[in-house]
């Protein structure tokens, strides 16, 4: 294997081969966060197309059905195939860095995990140009999907399931990685935030992917073959859709915003030179919101009549949960207080972060109220607040964690004027967007509807809303640009890129070689590259270990073949309801190149392969220059 170790420059197919068999998690977080791009600017155009439509009374831009079909694709592309693959490319690229592991517990399921992810947002997105998109809000509510004529409501049940299998798989593969493969030292209350905040969002996805899964399989057999599941005619109940969906969807928020807290938390202490404020109580406040993100899921649905004993119990149930978060953001405030402040890109983004997601926090707790909610409920109102959390939650930490974290995973930065001017033309078209949206909410303005009429009242600020829209459509090009220009940028080439590193991935020199550690790091204490620093280490990092041969995992073009099995089984299902001959052939087929891929990985022992020390002190060489990793 030597020769794979240190390799120079590949042609381009050997670089598509290596990225398409590739086990190694710094790659597939890499492909994770392009893949996230890719639907994020999709997800964005469908929502900028919506905000044109409304930003004149009567407008006929787009048709309604094409208006309902862009909202749900929006919806569902933004959560599932955006804001989740976008985390999960920092969770695969940082967390094993920040634990001193040279890879996650389950290599191979990590890339499997990629590709049913991929193949499943592919298939969704297919759905435009085969017979229209799912049209039924991202929801899908079971009363307006079961009648959805065509196939749009297929395209959405089938990809979600591939892709919600991938999700789990990663879930389960973080889980195992965190608690099974610290590196000596590192024990649980030494772990930096993003660690646990990614352990604690994966055991929500072990809990909250399960309930979807069944949640699809009905809607799937009730449409494939006339099962009535949620047919309240033929004895069903149309109503359990709604709670098996936000049992999962309400964690499924959850899932989203702790790693985005997790990233703030890195990120704060960095730029603030400070430790982390109440480490301990940060840690507890995380396991809280993850405790309690099950126990509030019908807060969704105090409109539906579930009766006032019910509404109460989740009522409070919700009010409770801002607790453990006000924990978060107190914390946030008071590390930065009496720091050495440094405002760097990533430092705006979770400066700006901190008043846009209190104010979706407060409307929030206003929503919880349920009385109010039979107002809000349905309005504008509430989908400015669930922007607000999102957008002014999540899409800061992962648009401040991409300026902040881009020497890691690329060995490049990125430019950070650029980087201030797509900040405040983002920030500010966002709040341009969301806040006025509120108003028309409380003046009545109903969501999900495609067009309005002139002179209620809402004219204005439908106008003003769309071109913040567009300034925030701006600001994702302005990035992209600046993503662009960061290849010609030079090579970091050095430790601790922002100079006040706290946490392990800053001990490590750049770029990172693929066995991440040339020896098993030793952590002293809480962090470990501050307190190597402190005490005049030039290498910022102990070792537990001599330098001896290192194990690592074999690539494999399996997985792929796993996903594609999988994809070409979907569309057999898809066109069962049609009566054509051929979808069972199409599903056998499928599922047996999925099986068949399955026994090959099963009957041949892939037991990986050794870097012996004399390989690994030529990498050091060539990557670092004579003397290895000093």
């Amino acid at each position: 294997m030597s020769s794979v170790a240190v390799s120079k420059k590949k042609g381009f197919g050997a670089v598509l081969w290596d990225y398409l068999t590739t086990v190694d998690h710094k790659k597939l977080g890499v492909m994770y966060l392009f893949a996230g791009v890719l639907f994020f600017a999709i997800a964005g155009f469908e929502a900028l197309l919506m905000r044109i439509q409304l930003m004149v009374p009567n407008n006929d831009f787009i048709s309604a059905g094409l208006f309902n079909e862009l909202l749900t694709m929006h919806g569902t592309t933004m959560l599932f195939l955006a804001a989740t693959p976008l985390l999960f490319g920092f969770m695969n690229a940082i967390v094993p860095l920040q634990i001193g592991a040279r890879d996650v517990a389950f290599p191979f399921l990590n890339s499997l995990g990629f590709w049913l992810f991929f193949l499943g947002a592919i298939f969704m997105h297919l759905s435009f140009f085969m017979g229209g998109a799912p049209d039924a809000g991202w929801t899908s509510y079971a009363s307006l999907s079961l009648y959805s004529p065509g196939h749009g409501i297929d395209f959405y049940v089938l990809g979600l399931q591939i892709s919600g299998a991938g999700t789990l798989i990663s879930g389960i593969n973080f889980i195992v990685t965190i608690i099974t493969m610290r590196a000596p030292g590192m024990t649980f209350m030494r772990m930096p935030l993003f660690t646990w905040t990614t352990l604690i969002s994966s055991s929500l996805i072990l809990f909250a992917f399960p309930p979807l899964t069944v949640g699809l399989f009905f809607m799937l057999v009730d449409r494939m073959f006339g099962a009535n599941f949620f047919d309240h005619t033929m004895g069903g109940n149309t109503i359990i859709w709604e709670h098996l969906f936000w049992i999962f969807g309400h964690p499924e928020v959850y899932i989203l915003v702790l790693p985005a807290f997790g990233l703030f938390s890195e990120i704060i202490p960095v730029f603030a030179r400070k430790r982390l404020f109440g480490y301990s109580s940060m840690v507890f406040a995380t396991i809280l919101i993850g405790f309690l993100g099950f126990m509030v899921w019908a807060h969704h649905m105090f409109t539906v009549g579930m009766g006032p004993t019910a509404n109460a119990i989740f009522a409070i149930a919700t009010m409770a949960i801002a607790v453990p978060t006000g924990m978060k953001v107190f914390n946030w405030i008071l590390t930065i207080w009496g720091g050495s402040i440094k405002v760097t890109v990533p430092m705006l983004y979770a400066l700006g972060f901190i008043p846009s997601f209190v104010a979706g926090g407060v409307t929030g707790v206003m929503m919880a109220t349920a009385p109010l909610d039979y107002q809000l409920h349905d309005s504008y109102f509430i989908v400015a607040h669930f922007h607000y959390v999102i957008v002014g939650g999540i899409v800061t930490a992962i648009f401040g964690s991409m300026h902040y974290y881009w020497p890691i995973m690329f060995n490049r930065t990125l430019s950070e004027k650029l980087g201030v001017l797509t900040f405040w033309v983002f920030f500010i078209g966002f709040h341009l967007t969301f806040f006025l949206q509120h108003f028309l909410g409380l003046m009545g303005m109903p969501r999900r509807v495609f067009t309005f009429q002139a002179d209620q009242g809402w004219d204005l600020f439908n106008y003003i809303s769309s071109i913040g829209a567009i300034m925030m459509a701006v600001g994702v090009v302005l990035l992209v640009i600046n993503v662009l220009l960061s290849i010609k940028t030079p090579p970091v080439n050095r430790r601790d890129y922002w100079g006040d590193g706290r946490s392990l991935e800053w001990s490590i020199q750049l770029p990172v070689p693929f066995y991440n550690f040339k020896q098993t790091p030793l952590v002293r204490g809480f962090d470990p590259c501050w307190l190597e620093k402190q005490e005049g280490n030039k290498e910022m990092m102990t070792y537990a270990e001599p330098l001896g041969d290192i194990h690592m995992p074999n690539n494999s073009i399996l997985p792929l073949i796993m996903s594609i099995g999988l994809f070409i089984a979907a569309f057999g299902a898809l066109y069962h309801p049609d009566g054509v001959s051929w979808s069972v052939p199409v599903i056998v087929i499928g599922l047996g190149i999925t099986v068949l891929a399955m026994i090959t990985r099963s009957v041949k022992d892939d037991h990986g392969f050794h870097v012996h020390v004399e390989e690994v002190i030529a990498t050091e060489e060539r990557l670092y220059g004579k003397g290895g990793n000093k």
